[in-house]
């Protein structure tokens, strides 16, 4: 195997885009996951200046001996790439909106926040998760949650053609007609099978939208979970509602409510009412709002820092469920939050999750100060609730693999499809398939 160093080397005149390499001011920060409390050692760092770029590059890599690591920006990086050249996709950024089909044509480094820019002066939206900054892409290849999931399913079910290049350095367009097996896998196996470059997918109207968060001091906690007990019961698809308990350092608990409903106002309070009885919020942002503010309801970091996390699907949201979730204090976690499913996101799904059939997802969340007591207060909590044992990929941590995703079943089908498209495993994905 190439060993690639600090000297003049074969790889700079691969390609066009930038490479850095060990050695070169800025590799470290260029090859660092977004979690930063993970830690990678990449051969290389490439920032692919097209789709000729990813040709090249692949070219390389098979004649060096050398895995490919897809990430836009790091994010759900698990430490997997060591050894590996680091693809940087940032660069394929095109955006193209076609109203009259509703359709959009993306590059594979297009954040969900320029997407939802794009769209938004025809009345459409895509489907966009709780922050602006990761990549549609990378959303779409592990399945991908949304605001608008319980309305229009899966982000992947949206994806109608990727292009790729694939193990053997060739563009290919794949779609459920040229390849329903890869157009399969693609579609929510995670990143393992093709180097995407772009792809294309539906987008969905937003004539308007409705969202924003309630906070409350968290000695209110029970009143707001039982309220959200209540509207999540009936909720029709348009609504989405996720509750959050929060504890940041140097601050006193605190309890949200997040909110997005696809229709007017009146509406929306409507199915609110039972949060109208509950004592007076610290503070209150919903509001009618563009589609392009969603990232504002949570306000996620939009820079690299540390974290650990674990989610888990819950079977039910029943009296002892609610009990145990507030029977202690959340610290030394600062996030625990209930994201409401159900809607679209229960129904069929050519995909290899299929339908996601849990009524709730929880995501528990902690900076690694003390890793050790963050990770055991995530695994007691989630003991003491119904999960069903299998979580979403994109909710994977760096000490989950695909098993924990998918079905035996399932992931022999993805397997078959590695094998067929990258026996050599050129592309090594976040979880790779082969465990």
């Amino acid at each position: 195997m190439d060993t690639i160093t600090n000297a003049p080397h074969p790889l700079r005149s691969a390609v066009r885009g930038r490479v850095l390499l060990p050695g070169d001011a800025g590799f470290d920060v260029a090859g660092r996951a977004w979690n930063l409390a993970v830690e990678q050692s990449p051969a290389a760092v490439v920032e692919a200046a097209d789709a000729n770029d990813v040709v090249a590059l692949v070219r390389y890599a098979r004649s060096a001996g050398l895995s490919i690591a897809v990430q836009p920006n790091g994010h759900g990086a698990t430490g997997r790439a060591d050894g590996a050249i680091v693809l940087r996709t940032g660069r394929l950024d095109t955006v193209e909106i076609d109203p009259d089909t509703r359709r959009a044509r993306i590059g594979a480094g297009v954040p969900s926040g320029r997407l939802q820019a794009a769209a938004a002066p025809y009345g459409l939206t895509g489907l966009p998760g709780s922050s602006p900054v990761v990549s549609v892409t990378g959303v779409a290849l592990g399945g991908g949650l949304s605001w608008f999931g319980r309305a229009y399913g899966w982000v992947s079910d949206a994806v109608t053609a990727f292009d790729v290049v694939d193990a053997e350095a060739r563009h290919r367009r794949v779609t459920a007609e040229t390849d329903p097996d890869l157009f399969w896998a693609l579609r929510g196996g995670g990143g393992d099978f093709a180097i995407v470059t772009a792809l294309e997918l539906a987008l969905h109207p937003a004539p308007c939208l409705f969202g924003g968060r309630m906070l409350w001091a968290a000695a209110h906690a029970r009143d707001v979970l039982g309220a959200f007990r209540r509207i999540t019961a009936t909720a029709p698809d348009e609504l989405t509602v996720w509750v959050d308990l929060l504890h940041f350092p140097g601050a006193d608990p605190t309890v949200a409510l997040d909110v997005t409903y696809l229709g007017e106002e009146s509406g929306a309070r409507d199915l609110l009412a039972p949060l109208d009885v509950l004592p007076p919020p610290v503070s209150d942002s919903r509001r009618i709002m563009p589609v392009t503010e969603l990232g504002g309801i949570t306000a996620e970091p939009t820079d690299p820092s540390p974290g650990v996390s674990r989610a888990e699907l819950l079977t039910r949201l029943d009296d002892d469920a609610a009990e145990a979730l507030l029977a202690d204090p959340i610290a030394p976690l600062l996030s625990v939050q209930l994201r409401h499913l159900g809607g679209a996101l229960a129904r069929a799904s050519d995909s290899p999750h299929g339908p996601l059939t849990e009524p709730y997802a929880l995501y528990l969340f902690g900076v690694p100060t003390d890793p050790a007591a963050v990770t055991a207060r995530q695994r007691d909590l989630a003991g003491a609730l119904p999960v069903s044992g299998r979580k979403p990929v994109t909710f994977l941590n760096r000490d989950e693999t695909v098993a924990d995703a998918f079905t035996p079943a399932v992931l022999d089908r993805l397997r078959a499809v590695k094998r067929r498209h990258d026996p050599d495993a050129l592309v090594r994905s976040n979880f790779p398939v082969a465990g």
